[in-house]
């Protein structure tokens, strides 16, 4: 069924009105979250400058906006039309940048989006944060997830001895706020420097009405989070946000025709942080955002993790699932399905650093009592190894930026390939 295309207008505050009657009003209230985690008042040592303020306020709406427009209305059930109207403070600046969004956007999203500017009002609140003396600011800034390869970077950066703080931005992930606690403090039992962290919301509210429902697609989240560390590492006058996510998953090349584009998720692809660092750039800002794990495997994340004091038992604590069992259900013990194909790369990671992946999962992807519907990732995987795989394959699905290297990327994909095919071996002997 098709549906006119969604409309919505991001208040400069929650209350405030919109002009247009056929677009639906989105603000800060549309996000579950503590009032002491409320954008205007982010725990950072220096004021954010306004590029930063804007960036923050557009990801938010536009996220926002992700969740409330439902795929199913589309003429596809996937390709949507998206018109959003985002207050800034610098709306000429803005409407120049305006190219480099909407790209960025539909590499993300595989939407259609049309994105318009207008000023921001006077009543808008602003950040009043306390400037600290220079030693007390950050001096790094990285995601910090509760998965694996955040976890690993996260370890081989707060050994670094120094007395400049490292600085984590992480998101509540509904039902796992124990496992981020218990993961951050494995980190912060081995620190050889400062740590702080900054945790913000990424619970979207439902729209008003009984059968009303948000989007359960998330594609342009990698922006959201993305963007709140940027925010913060302007403020705290740091020139790099890093990005963790091994090689394999960062390029994500589709396992079949079906998962081609936005269909897997494109959050850290080279291209997306290549777009998402020329927007910085088009509005005056001056961090640039990167993905220090880009030319490393799953398990070389690992093993990565192993050299630098973790445990086995704490790197299996992880959450790396594409559709967690405890976020689906909430008396489940588990964290991770082991059918998906984050899952499929997690096992052969942890194999490949350890010989053993002792992980619980709810299923093993060769259990021939599994039904057919659970054992498409495994399948479709087995199809991917058997076949031949260039470098061409990395570009066909989502062109490469034109400062990649593609065949050090192509040497990531093969060394992954490596690893996964040990996972197949194991599953052989398993059942032998």
């Amino acid at each position: 069924m098709t549906d006119a295309s969604p409309s919505f207008y991001w208040l400069s505050r929650p209350g405030a009105k919109t002009p247009h009657r056929s677009w639906q009003p989105l603000s800060d209230a549309a996000y579950w979250e503590n009032p002491n985690r409320k954008p205007d008042r982010h725990p950072l040592l220096a004021p954010p400058p306004e590029w930063a303020d804007d960036l923050l306020r557009v990801a938010r709406a536009v996220f926002a906006a992700d969740r409330h427009a439902l795929r199913e209305r589309s003429f596809d059930r996937w390709t949507r039309h998206i018109r959003l109207s985002i207050p800034v403070t610098d709306r000429e600046l803005w409407e120049r940048a305006e190219p480099h969004l909407v790209m960025l956007l539909q590499n993300m999203t595989g939407d259609l989006w049309e994105i318009s500017f207008r000023a921001l009002d006077s009543g808008t609140p602003t950040s009043e944060p306390m400037t600290a003396p220079i030693d007390e600011l950050a001096q790094e800034v990285t995601l910090f997830s509760g998965g694996l390869d955040s976890l690993s970077w996260a370890i081989q950066r707060a050994t670094v001895r120094t007395s400049r703080p490292l600085l984590f931005v992480s998101f509540d992930e509904r039902n796992f706020e124990e496992l981020q606690f218990d993961l951050y403090s494995a980190v912060e039992r081995r620190r050889e420097r400062p740590l702080r962290r900054l945790t913000q919301s990424q619970t979207v509210r439902g729209p008003k009405g009984a059968r009303a429902k948000l989007e359960r697609t998330t594609r342009s989240r990698g922006l959201l989070y993305v963007a709140t560390a940027v925010h913060a590492a302007a403020a705290e006058s740091v020139a790099v946000v890093h990005v963790p996510e091994n090689g394999q998953l960062a390029l994500n090349p589709p396992l079949s025709a079906a998962r081609s584009g936005a269909n897997s998720t494109r959050s850290v692809h080279p291209a997306t942080l290549y777009r998402l660092n020329l927007l910085i750039e088009a509005v005056g800002g001056c961090v640039r955002v990167a993905n220090p794990l880009a030319h490393q495997t799953k398990g070389e994340v690992c093993a990565a993790a192993r050299e630098s004091g973790l445990s086995q038992d704490v790197l299996e604590a992880t959450l790396s699932c594409g559709a967690p069992p405890r976020r689906q259900n909430m008396q489940s013990e588990l964290a991770n399905c082991g059918l998906c194909y984050p899952c499929l790369v997690r096992r052969s990671g942890l194999l490949h650093a350890y010989g053993t992946d002792r992980t619980p999962y709810t299923a093993d992807p060769w259990d021939p009592r599994l039904p057919h519907d659970r054992t498409g990732h495994w399948r479709a995987l087995r199809r991917w190894l058997d076949a031949p795989c260039s470098a061409i394959d990395l570009v066909a699905d989502t062109p490469l930026p034109p400062d990649a290297r593609v065949d050090t990327l192509f040497q990531v994909i093969q060394r992954g390939r490596d690893e996964l095919r040990s996972l197949l071996r194991l599953q052989r002997r398993s059942i032998e």
